[in-house]
């Protein structure tokens, strides 16, 4: 014989399960991207501890802080390569970043550019730039040169973000290591998304390049939401925007760069070495 239960009681179990498989803090509705109380450990070393911080729509943020702080494995969870053991995690209000892979999360507009440069070097300037368009159009357009009109429109509106109109047809092995991240950069904007995490940009670059590179990502951040993690605070300030510093996998100090450098804690373990 089949139990069953009230009316009432069943329709009360099945909200309670759905309210609570659909709660979104309310904090995390109101913003692009929002981490509270992150942690992971990695063979009994916690990584990240209780991390928390906010990023909002249209905003570029800097990440600063010491070797081992936690950077890395922030923009690891937020491009799903590493899973949290605890914390939330939401992109764009409701999207749940700890239940999707790393392909899924790509497609919903996070992009993310390492430290070292990887870009095709046998190929040209624009043809990286139609490659990196290619993943939104499928590739066989590119290999059989089929480029339509808006694709060849974008890349050129690139190819002018990037200052690299002049060199659209070299090889990009021939670009300087600045103009190399610059065209990382760029074939990021080709796949057109809504955050962008750029990992130490002016890492070997020339003082000229690391100035054009800091107008360069204020520019983007026009019309993109930006995460720099970055160690040169002569960069860090010419971006002009809030600071947040991790030490031990958590938040430090936020705020502008001159209130976090008067921060006696962060001159402890972070400027002052």
């Amino acid at each position: 014989m089949i139990r069953q239960l009230p009316l009432a009681s069943s329709v009360d179990a099945v909200v309670g399960r759905v309210a609570r498989s659909a709660t979104v803090p309310a904090p995390a509705r109101d913003t692009l991207l929002y981490l509270d109380g992150v942690s992971v450990s990695f063979d009994g070393f916690r990584a990240l501890n209780n991390l928390s911080f906010i990023v909002a729509e249209g905003e570029m943020r800097a990440i600063i802080g010491p070797n081992g702080a936690g950077k890395t494995t922030m923009m690891d969870v937020i491009t799903g390569k590493t899973r949290p053991d605890s914390g939330e995690v939401f992109f764009g209000g409701t999207i749940d970043l700890t239940r999707r892979d790393e392909a899924a999360i790509a497609s919903l507009g996070i992009g993310r550019k390492f430290q070292k440069p990887t870009v095709f070097e046998s190929h040209t300037v624009w043809d990286n730039l139609d490659l990196a368009l290619a993943g939104r159009r499928g590739v066989f357009p590119v290999l059989f040169g089929r480029t339509g009109a808006e694709g060849r429109r974008r890349i050129e509106e690139i190819l002018e973000t990037i200052r690299l109109t002049h060199r659209r047809d070299v090889l990009a092995a021939e670009l300087s290591h600045g103009q190399k991240q610059w065209l990382e950069i760029g074939m990021l904007l080709a796949q057109d998304p809504k955050l962008l995490l750029v990992d130490e940009p002016v890492a070997g670059m020339t003082d000229s390049e690391t100035e054009e590179t800091a107008r360069l990502l204020r520019e983007i951040a026009r019309d993109h939401s930006v995460v720099v993690v970055e160690h040169d605070m002569t960069f860090v300030r010419a971006l002009g925007v809030q600071v947040t510093v991790l030490h031990e996998g958590s938040v430090l100090a936020e705020g502008s760069l001159d209130h976090v450098s008067a921060d006696r804690r962060v001159v402890e373990v972070y400027l002052g070495r």
